[in-house]
């Protein structure tokens, strides 16, 4: 998974922090069709057509150019396209875990021996614990400012991933996450997107589609709905404003299927797990 800005976190305080300085909106173009009833920030949302794809591995050019494209907050954004900015707000990045445990460790969840907690699907991040009003404040100091950096940079919106972390982490044997705090986090990072006039997206987690659609957020960014048969949790609730990404190693049915599906987002592509660039063997992509 993709790197944080590493001089970006070192300089940070540890005191409370809700983003940097603002930067003017840009006129929003309407809200998703979702069944949610929520007040709709001024920002401009991605576009529901042309060419989407989601470079978390590596960032490169398509034949053709870009209309819609995902980048880490650390990659520089894509010329005429919509820039969406990766920052992984409740784990640790990978080679970022010094950053944390180095005077922030009791920011970091433990399980109920009082040990760290460590994502098993990716075993070099540390999950956040945002248990806490302070502890939430503290992680705002350190992820707010990147959060602030992808406005500075160009990018149009941010996607905040592994929200979903208290339905990985819901036992004292693997950290206990609370719904409340995380979603409590989530609405923090809301404010800050849109304070900086950055549209924010809800990454997963198809069960709080509706109170993520209320806490705020813009858009949806779904990885393998049509794997789990959750696309319409998040077309119900976000209507044409969600990004769809597939995955070649876990594909329910063929891709054509998958396009065909009503379901589906209208912006839907088939990326390879790794999500490297087409000078590697294991690349893939394909959109409906």
């Amino acid at each position: 998974m993709p790197q944080l800005i590493v001089a970006a976190l070192v300089a940070l305080t540890l005191t409370a922090c809700q983003g940097g300085p603002s930067a003017e909106a840009e006129a929003g173009h309407g809200a998703g069709q979702g069944t949610a009833s929520v007040e709709v920030a001024d920002v401009t949302l991605p576009p529901v057509s042309g060419q989407f794809d989601y470079q978390l591995g590596a960032a490169y050019d398509l034949d053709g150019g870009l209309d819609v494209v995902v980048r880490d907050a650390t990659a520089a954004t894509a010329a005429g396209a919509y820039n969406i900015c990766y920052v992984n707000g409740f784990q640790t990045q990978p080679g970022q875990a010094d950053l944390w445990l180095d005077g922030n460790e009791d920011l970091l969840l433990h399980d109920a021996a009082g040990e760290l907690v460590i994502d098993p699907d990716w075993p070099d991040e540390y999950v956040l614990d945002p248990s806490t009003q302070g502890q939430r404040d503290r992680i705002l100091g350190i992820l707010g400012p990147v959060i602030t950096g992808c406005a500075d940079a160009g990018f149009e919106a941010v996607e905040i991933d592994n929200l979903d972390t208290w339905t990985r982490f819901s036992e004292p044997s693997t950290g206990l996450i609370e719904q409340a705090d995380a979603l409590a986090l989530a609405g923090s990072y809301i404010d800050i997107a849109h304070e900086a006039g950055l549209a924010i997206g809800q990454k997963n987690a198809a069960e709080a589609t509706t109170q993520g659609r209320e806490l705020g957020f813009d858009f949806a960014v779904t990885e393998e709905c049509a794997a789990y048969d959750e696309c319409g949790s998040y077309t119900g609730v976000y209507g044409e404003h969600v990004l769809q990404i597939e995955y070649t190693d876990n594909l329910p049915e063929d891709f054509a299927a998958v396009c065909a599906d009503p379901a589906r987002a209208p912006l839907t592509i088939l990326r390879d797990r790794d999500l490297v660039g087409p000078d590697q063997a294991a690349y893939a992509y394909e959109q409906c």
